[in-house]
């Protein structure tokens, strides 16, 4: 008898256990994007993707799929894969400024960037722009055309856009590195309550 009701009260364990584990997320976050998310030239853990999890940790699961160099191209090819691994309710696309320091055609960037709009929809996931700017040098014409092609597509495919408001720190003293172009560690924070205020109301509402 003892053992049929150690045998019992396992099971319910065990039970309670699965129902608390996946409990334990509110919505998974995945975010794709290039060296601004990887927390290219500061310490591992103090990215602003990092600091968002440690804000989130109890409540939302945060995926940092980022590689620092990418382009919408790579984002493209990796992302089939890192949907099918972890099934997120949220894709933050954080691409798109490797393709234009490169000059790419900037119709390959908004097809790359539509497609990856579609295939996290086919998946389930509700994708999200981040919108970026290329720093002045590169031409009035072709920056404008460049920084035009987020909030056309947020328009057209109904798209949650987060708007590049990141220029105050490019000239501010202590916020970007010597390269004149990746911000610091004492930049992060201010980067990640920027994205944080977006995503929030969507995180917490559900889909």
């Amino acid at each position: 008898m003892r053992t049929v009701s150690l045998t019992l009260a396992l099971r319910r364990l065990c039970c309670l256990f699965i129902l608390l584990g996946a409990n334990t997320y509110g919505s998974t976050l995945l975010v794709l994007g290039d060296s601004l998310s990887a927390g290219y030239g500061i310490n591992q853990g103090s990215g602003w993707v990092d600091l968002l999890r440690y804000d989130w940790k109890d409540r939302h699961q945060i995926i940092n799929g980022s590689i620092s160099g990418d382009t919408t191209g790579g984002g493209l090819n990796r992302l089939p894969l890192l949907l099918e691994k972890f099934s997120p309710d949220y894709v933050l696309l954080e691409l798109g400024g490797n393709d234009g320091l490169r000059g790419q055609p900037l119709s390959l960037m908004k097809n790359n960037l539509l497609s990856m709009i579609k295939l996290c929809r086919d998946a389930g996931a509700e994708p999200i722009l981040f919108g970026m700017r290329l720093p002045p040098n590169y031409g009035r014409r072709y920056s404008d055309a460049f920084a035009a092609v987020y909030p056309q597509l947020s328009a057209q495919e109904k798209v949650l856009l987060i708007p590049f408001q990141l220029e105050e720190l490019a000239v501010t003293d202590g916020m970007i590195q010597q390269d004149g172009l990746h911000p610091t560690a004492k930049a992060q924070p201010i980067i990640k309550q920027v994205i944080k205020d977006y995503l929030q109301p969507l995180m917490e509402s559900g889909k």
